[in-house]
């Protein structure tokens, strides 16, 4: 039989990219929604920061169990029903009426279904169609949270100003719906339901063999284990840093410190998708780094330079784009997620190839609960202190401090030790 051209994993890829695309413009939505559901309800901020607070959390909490569950039901089934609790989640907030509706809704019901489709999914597409070129594959696929971010928010941002918030609902659960059928349609399992191997599969590679524990069993016995190596808290520590300096803080509320400043929200919201054009830059970049150098290093890299940025980002705030803050969204951007690459492969050393994906799905959890006490935290020192300044040192800090920590990991290992 003839080989194919086109490798079957770069087309499940490529179908997971747009996925994740889509994702990311539903994690975008709330931050446009701060300050226009603050002058249609006069809920205050920290009333709205506490759904998106909730909404983070899960997207974290959810992820292991997520993965546990695509290899005990497959990919599409989750990814699909994920889809759909999104679509009915986020329509039905136009009808809401009271703070508890959008904690239960946007909170809940987005952050779950959003969260079963997040870097997990973007981590089992990796380690179940490549063995050749995974960093760069793992690079693309985040990357595409910030082509998302990219596409989306100046034009959320435009819709909330031209025909009001529900005009965001109504476009997110639009976009959740139409997603569902095209999974369904392109989206394979794995390359053995094809008859093939990974991606640069050697000739005597065999599959992974599949867990038989149930999938919540399988979550939690990974947990149990992981906890018990300090690699896995080393991880797990750092990643909750990355997820309180980007998701939690700038992601959530960039948009509010720049407006404090003077500037206008369709202003903001553009840096901010900016910094996903040069984030799509650095997380490929990183991807590619992974394939070649230690990832200890450059994680040590990746957190140093997010904390430098952060320390200088209240000074170069004003009321009109400026030089300085053209620079911090450069190479801010350029080190958003670029963290997830090296983390991913790093996982791998914890309970082995086999559990990876689940042990990422632990460790992404960290990165979510530091998200969401960073998306209230730092509303709540907003409305104690009238700015954001606080905030962004707090986390400059925490990252400096992450940035020795990694290199404490599997100390003693070589790079290539570390990817065997």
């Amino acid at each position: 039989m003839q080989e194919r051209k086109i490798h079957p994993g770069w087309i499940a890829a490529v179908v997971t990219f747009f996925t994740l695309v889509a994702t990311a413009g539903f994690r975008s939505a709330p931050t446009v929604l701060i300050l226009p559901l603050e002058e249609a309800f006069g809920w205050s901020r920290s009333q709205i920061s506490l759904a998106i607070s909730i909404n983070v959390l899960l997207f974290g909490l959810v992820a292991p169990f997520a993965a546990a569950l695509m290899e005990r039901f497959t990919v599409r089934k989750v990814v699909m029903t994920a889809l759909a609790l999104v679509a009915a989640s986020s329509t039905s907030t136009i009808f809401m009426t009271q703070p508890w509706h959008l904690w239960a809704l946007w909170g809940i019901g987005v952050g779950v279904g959003s969260g079963s489709m997040a870097l997990v999914f973007a981590a089992t597409i990796a380690n179940r169609w490549f063995v050749a070129r995974k960093g760069i594959v793992v690079g693309a696929l985040t990357a595409a949270t910030a082509t998302g971010q990219l596409v989306f928010l100046p034009m959320l941002s435009h819709f909330a100003i031209t025909y009001g918030w529900k005009s965001i609902s109504i476009t997110v659960g639009a976009a959740s719906a139409l997603m569902i059928p095209f999974i369904y349609l392109f989206l394979k399992e794995k390359p053995e339901a094809l008859g093939m191997k990974p991606y640069g599969a050697p000739e005597d590679w065999q599959p992974p063999v599949a867990s038989e524990m149930p999938a919540g069993r399988l979550a939690i016995d990974t947990l149990v284990k992981s906890v018990k190596d300090r690699n896995f808290l080393i991880l797990f520590g750092s990643f909750f840093v990355c997820g309180l300096s980007t998701n939690g803080l700038i992601g959530t509320h960039f948009i509010p410190a720049a407006h404090d400043h003077g500037m206008g929200t369709t202003v903001a919201a553009s840096l901010l998708a900016l910094v996903g054009v040069f984030d799509v830059i650095g997380t490929i970049l990183s991807g590619y780094l992974t394939d070649k150098y230690d990832p200890r290093k450059l994680l040590f890299f990746y957190y140093g330079l997010r904390g430098l940025s952060l320390f200088l980002l209240p000074s170069i705030l004003f009321s009109t784009i400026h030089p300085s803050t053209l620079v911090f969204v450069i190479f801010y951007g350029l080190d958003w997620i670029a963290t997830v690459p090296p983390t991913l492969i790093l996982c791998r050393i914890v309970l082995g190839p086999q559990r990876s994906t689940v042990v990422y799905g632990w460790v992404f959890v960290g990165h979510q609960v530091g998200a969401s006490i960073a998306a209230l935290g730092a509303a709540v020192l907003r409305v104690k202190l009238g700015d954001y300044a606080l905030s962004f040192y707090i986390a400059a800090i925490m990252c400096i401090i992450s940035a020795f920590a990694v290199l404490q990991i599997a100390k003693g290992k070589t790079s290539a030790e570390l990817r065997s």
